[in-house]
């Protein structure tokens, strides 16, 4: 497995950055966004593949600053896999953004070996956040085949805002909730992140600079929920107090 699948936009040059300003949408025009969102998202059960696995998509900012994290997260990822699998298993992509324009997506893997062998071959770079790119990736996986959920782990936002939540919000209608790990307390990036995850039907949580248990108790929590459904999410809160700050978020 090789992480050699660009995941930028669909059409068009993805190494350009797009310069338009963004509009802002009103109150109103919001509100009545996430009203339909909850909607239809209500409704709907996480997704699975045959066999009743859950698919998720594991995203991490691997920009410079990131390195710290990464590290961990390749120490962390196994434990995704253990959650899942007492509920009913777990595919996993990786899908990571660095240096000015690259942004690539790896295979769905069940094996956390194999995950773990390619975030290993990975190193940090410097550039700027590419979030844009990871959401409208996600988008067209779930087209093609159902994704439960999507993780992203990272601790800055260098992109149009309005561009981010109106991607959001397309996840959210297809019900697929973006779970979004905070590192550090950048202001700008947790209002960003907040709305994400708000606008998808997902959750928000911080965790403490080079905490891996914090860290890993959210991917636990998670993993729990792309395989088992807030059944699953429900009996891990009793031994993970993550799961419990997950809960209060999802609709």
């Amino acid at each position: 497995m090789s992480p050699d699948r660009p995941a930028g936009d669909a059409g068009g040059d993805p190494t350009r950055r797009d310069t338009t300003p963004a509009k802002t949408s009103s109150r109103a025009e919001i509100d009545a966004f996430v009203a339909q969102v909850k909607a239809l998202g209500a409704a709907r059960a996480p997704g699975t593949v045959a066999g009743g696995r859950g698919r998720l998509v594991f995203a991490l900012d691997a920009t410079m600053s990131r390195q710290p994290t990464w590290d961990t997260a390749c120490r962390l990822q196994a434990d995704m896999f253990a959650e899942a699998g007492a509920v009913g298993g777990l595919d996993v992509q990786l899908v990571y953004f660095r240096g000015l324009s690259e942004c690539r997506a790896s295979k769905f893997v069940s094996d956390p070996k194999a995950l773990a062998s390619l975030m290993e071959r990975i190193d940090c770079r410097g550039g700027h956040t590419q979030i844009g790119k990871v959401l409208s990736h996600v988008r067209r996986e779930n087209e093609a085949t159902k994704v439960a959920a999507l993780v992203y782990v990272g601790d800055a936002m260098e992109e149009p805002v309005d561009d981010l939540c109106a991607r959001a919000g397309e996840l959210g209608l297809a019900a697929v909730p973006c779970f979004v790990f905070q590192e550090g307390h950048d202001p700008v990036a947790e209002q960003a992140f907040r709305e994400i995850a708000r606008l998808s039907g997902g959750a928000w949580c911080r965790f403490s600079s080079g905490s891996a248990h914090e860290l890993g108790a959210l991917l636990r929590a998670v993993a729990a929920y792309a395989s088992g459904g807030r059944d699953a999410l429900h009996r891990l809160a009793g031994r993970n107090t993550a799961a419990v700050r997950l809960l209060e978020q999802l609709r």
